[in-house]
């Protein structure tokens, strides 16, 4: 399949869920249980596809690498156990390891708290050439932080810089440092994965119910859950404040995993194929010195 195809087909699968212009944006415009025309029927299909998603990724992230001109930045934000890690665990296992990062930012530490809110994930931004991955980000600043205004209190920032306009101000600053990061060769794509109450429910069981899940839950998630009306809240708004053509957001639906990742794969793959990437090109001088190389092999 020619490239352009396969971009194609992996835009029939993203477009519907992708959001560029916020300012009509409404979170239940979007069911967390879509599946576009899959059923539970379809997903031994939509598993396949998956895995030709997973070998397209591997073979446009070699270009990438060598390429060495695009950085690319992908954000997951999303409620617990809605399925951050397996989409990143089964959509990028076909990824060279020596091009791509995934950095997961949990509370900040006291290093953290005496810099700006900011400079814990700007200092970790994909090189060129790399994909790097951030599961959760500061976008952090503008949902727990929201949530629960103590935590902005503990960040040590002057009086004067917190007013009711703090998150407004955040969402500036967000849109320009994407709008700096774009303009400079960093593609940004960003992933909210849709699960709805009543399967993160299904899942804490599962959690608490399996020996071998024991250790994913914790009793944060579930003292989370009482915010949740207030977290969906902070969501649609900063999705309504940060969606923009240059760093889109996809309203993923994450209540069938199958889908999910497949959804998070079409995306990175559109992205990357929309790239034009080439493997380097050589000039003369080098193909004379490759030449002299062969010859000098084979008399060996």
């Amino acid at each position: 399949m020619k490239l352009k195809e396969i971009r194609d087909k992996a835009r029939q699968f993203a477009k519907p869920f992708r959001v560029t212009e916020g300012g009509k944006f409404r979170l239940r415009d979007f069911d967390p249980g879509d599946t576009l025309d899959f059923d539970s029927g379809d997903k031994p299909r939509a598993e396949e596809a998956l895995r030709e998603g997973v070998e397209t990724l591997a073979r446009l992230q070699d270009r990438l690498y060598a390429q060495d001109r695009w950085g690319v930045l992908i954000l997951f934000q999303a409620m617990d156990a809605a399925g951050k890690d397996s989409a990143i665990k089964h959509v990028m296992s076909g990824i060279n390891p020596q091009g791509c990062e995934v950095h997961s930012f949990k509370a900040p530490s006291a290093e953290d708290l005496d810099h700006d809110y900011l400079w814990r994930c700007m200092k970790v931004l994909p090189r060129r050439g790399h994909i790097g991955i951030f599961n959760r980000s500061y976008y952090e600043e503008t949902l727990v932080v929201r949530v629960h205004p103590e935590l902005l209190a503990r960040q040590k920032l002057p009086p004067c810089r917190i007013d009711r306009d703090v998150w407004k101000h955040r969402f500036q600053d967000i849109r320009s440092v994407e709008r700096y990061l774009v303009r400079n060769g960093v593609v940004v794509r960003k992933f909210f994965l849709h699960v709805s109450k009543k399967e993160q429910k299904q899942r804490f069981l599962e959690r608490i119910e399996k020996p071998e899940k024991n250790w994913k839950f914790s009793a944060a998630d579930l003292a989370e859950r009482d915010h949740w009306d207030d977290y969906m809240r902070a969501y649609e708004d900063m999705i309504r404040h940060t969606a923009t053509p240059e760093a889109p957001w996809y309203i993923v639906p994450a209540d069938h995993k199958w889908f999910t990742r497949l959804v998070v794969a079409a995306a990175v793959i559109e992205t990357l194929a929309s790239l034009k990437l080439e493997y380097p090109t050589i000039d003369a001088a080098k193909r004379k010195e490759l030449a002299a190389a062969k010859r000098a092999l084979l008399k060996k």
